[in-house]
């Protein structure tokens, strides 16, 4: 199959992984061919980290995955099947047996097996991973958030100085920096097209997430790994989990980061046994140093209306990536034509490889650090009721104060009933969580 029909293959398959279609982009971003083959990594082998393989593989026909790794076997297993099973990227998955590694620290031994690693477990883990990429000279796909609390942020940003320093290219999973659609719209409005920016409202209104039952894990550890979503320790909560690909296009646009934050939130169906500690929905006002302010609405709740997306209003108009761009009157002045758009999680990959083969800078670390940070101060906002400020969501103690080495490091645990102590904005002052 030649290259062009390959790609375009792939572009109309359904493959679905993680609730996304593997679908690369339509434009000529494809990096050339290396000399020699490029080792790929994978460390965490869900439905992102399986994408992610996917987009890796798709980049480059030199990219070879030769080893991965999670805490879950059957996670590996269900990963290299999905894989084997695309033809168009079969010849390149090349996982021998004992390149396949279970256990908590299994992604030093994928680290060190490969040239690239793509990071993609639950983020209370990055900073660990990111560290020892970096300290064995691995360039790196890391996922967003980058972590769940102050102290980890502080470990991404050393460490993404390090990589500079070594001229490691490091790529953050907030796909929309790449979106052709996106950046038109920013390059705009920064040239005026709707005046002053006064405000933004992100939306990220979804459904919840499946509960992995129980029964069917080992330890109290195991389900909350399986289940992480419902635990803020693990997930970062929804602003960091969800929002943040909206935030980090406000903060984009303004190029600056909130100063503080106050909002409201809580748990509106997520209630008994097993349901964790996170909040189902959050109300959130972002303060930029200017004065402006960003709103933020995230709800992840089932049978309820959605909604996606970043508005911005400005002193001559109003612009969001779907509708373009709009005077005040409703004239309609730009709309991005998708026609040959392409798929930013793949566009992505492809400048990431590009970037590695022809040794181009890239280090996405400044960026994706200070927006998963401000996704954690508006969640401790919500938590606390109370208005947190960009340093105290730097300074913020550690959700957990070691990394994770064995199955009985569970840091939250249930009351006899099952029950897993939740924030109370008022109570719970404590800026901790």
């Amino acid at each position: 199959m030649s290259e062009r029909n390959r790609r375009k293959f792939i572009q109309h398959s359904s493959m679905l992984t993680g609730g996304l279609l593997l679908n690369p982009t339509m434009r000529n971003l494809r990096t050339k061919k290396p000399a020699e083959s490029l080792k790929i990594g994978l460390v965490g082998c869900g439905g992102r980290g399986t994408g992610a393989a996917v987009q890796a593989l798709t980049a480059n026909t030199g990219n070879k995955l030769v080893a991965i790794a999670d805490v879950f076997e059957d996670q590996t297993k269900k990963c290299l099947k999905h894989l084997s099973g695309i033809n168009e990227i079969s010849d390149q998955v090349m996982v021998p047996d004992e390149n396949t590694f279970v256990g908590f620290d299994a992604y030093q031994k994928v680290i060190r097996a490969c040239d690239v690693v793509l990071l993609a477990t639950p983020p209370a883990f990055r900073p660990e991973h990111f560290e020892y990429a970096v300290q064995e000279n691995t360039h790196a796909f890391i996922e967003k958030p980058l972590a769940c609390d102050g102290a980890g942020i502080q470990r991404i940003v050393q460490a993404g100085k390090e990589a500079t320093r070594k001229n490691l290219k490091v790529v953050v999973g907030l796909q929309n920096r790449y979106d052709p659609a996106h950046n038109e719209m920013v390059e705009r409005i920064k040239k005026g097209a709707i005046g002053d920016v006064l405000s933004s409202t992100c939306y990220y209104m979804k459904g919840g997430y499946e509960l992995y039952p129980r029964a069917s894990t080992s330890s109290e550890l195991a389900f909350q790994i399986r289940n992480y979503h419902y635990f803020t320790w693990l997930w970062a909560g929804a602003p960091g989990g969800l929002q943040i690909h909206n935030a980090d296009i406000v903060h984009w646009v303004k190029d600056s980061y909130p100063i503080s934050a106050q909002g409201l939130g809580g748990r509106a169906v997520l209630r008994g046994k097993d349901s964790g500690d996170v909040f189902d929905h959050f109300y959130i006002e972002y303060t930029y140093a200017d004065g402006t302010r960003m709103h933020s609405e995230v709800r992840n709740i089932d049978r309820t209306f959605r909604k996606n997306g970043v508005w911005f209003t400005g002193s001559k108009g109003t612009a969001n990536v779907r509708d373009g761009i709009k005077t005040h009157s409703g004239r309609q002045t730009w709309k991005f034509d998708d026609s040959d758009a392409g798929n930013s999680l793949q566009i992505e990959h492809d400048r990431f490889f590009d970037a590695i083969i022809n040794d181009t800078p890239m280090n996405n670390t400044e960026y994706g650090a200070n927006s998963s940070l401000a996704s954690i101060m508006g969640r401790m906002a919500a938590h606390t009721g109370q208005v947190i400020t960009w340093d105290d969501a730097l300074n913020s103690p550690a959700l957990v104060e070691q990394d994770i080495r064995d199955w009985s490091q569970a840091p939250t645990v249930p009351n006899e009933e099952g029950i897993y102590r939740f924030p109370r904005p008022g109570q719970d002052l404590a800026m901790t969580n």
